[in-house]
């Protein structure tokens, strides 16, 4: 990798989903690349972390995220991470391939439309690298832990939703977005998408991998983060459009937030 071979024997990475990952590196940016789904996807969860950090009420400014930290676990390229900073957030990006986080530096140094730059490390969240673990140190950090189309990619799903949230303030908020486990998922967003239509790489998801609302939910409560808002996400291949919708049969995202005590 760019940055150094790296042990995953503390950690719930995949190594073999991590190549998988780090082959599209080069494409990361193209806008009608592989990881084209993935932009358009932007024009959703960015408002949903925005409004769930700021609310609509709130007078709207160009950088409405202002003095607020957000770690984005498993980054990937930046897209996201570059996509919050614009709205003026203090953004950290880790993720476990080097390549990838490579990309990220690279891109962020030339967009000149973010004033904060983002931190990337390459590294993950619960994985003990160079004697840091990220979350213990920055234990109680940061305003919001950001998640989106990670966590069906972690094999100790427990570990990884635990040391996120040790990252997260007293009070602060944990946004997820994740495949919902369904057969519409298996059949439509894995089979079709991937296998036959070629929208999304193939070997992207694995349905055994996913989960669903109400098994997050229970993960995220035992860890003294219960769940807020619950919103399903759906995709129309007609326009090419990803909307939120109540229905959680494809997609979902949560806010959750991190109790005091």
């Amino acid at each position: 990798m760019a940055n150094g071979s790296m042990s995953f024997n503390q950690s719930t990475v995949d190594p073999e989903d991590v190549k998988r990952h780090s082959k599209l590196a080069e494409n990361w940016w193209d806008l009608n690349g592989p990881m084209k789904l993935l932009h358009v996807y932007n024009s959703v969860r960015v408002p949903f972390i925005r409004d769930g950090l700021v609310p609509p009420s709130t007078e709207r400014t160009l950088t409405p995220l202002v003095n607020i930290s957000i770690l984005d676990v498993g980054c990937g390229g930046g897209i996201l991470t570059e996509a919050l900073a614009a709205l003026g957030a203090k953004m950290t990006g880790v993720d476990a391939s080097g390549e990838l986080i490579e990309v990220a530096k690279e891109h962020t140094n030339n967009n000149n439309d973010i004033i904060i730059k983002p931190t990337y490390y390459h590294t993950t969240i619960e994985l003990i690298y160079h004697q840091q673990q990220h979350s213990e140190q920055f234990r109680n950090h940061y305003d919001a832990v950001v998640a989106s189309e990670i966590i069906e990619h972690v094999a100790d799903k427990e570990l990884f939703v635990e040391s996120c949230i040790k990252a997260l303030k007293p009070g602060g908020f944990f946004f997820i977005t994740t495949p919902s486990k369904t057969r519409f998922t298996q059949i439509f967003s894995i089979f079709f998408a991937e296998n036959i239509c070629g929208l999304i790489p193939k070997g992207t998801h694995q349905y055994d991998n996913l989960m669903t609302p109400d098994q997050l939910k229970l993960l995220l409560n035992k860890n003294n983060c219960p769940v807020e808002v619950t919103s399903g996400i759906t995709f129309n291949p007609l326009t090419s459009r990803f909307s939120l919708t109540n229905s959680t049969r494809m997609t979902f995202a949560v806010k959750a937030v991190k109790n005091a005590n």
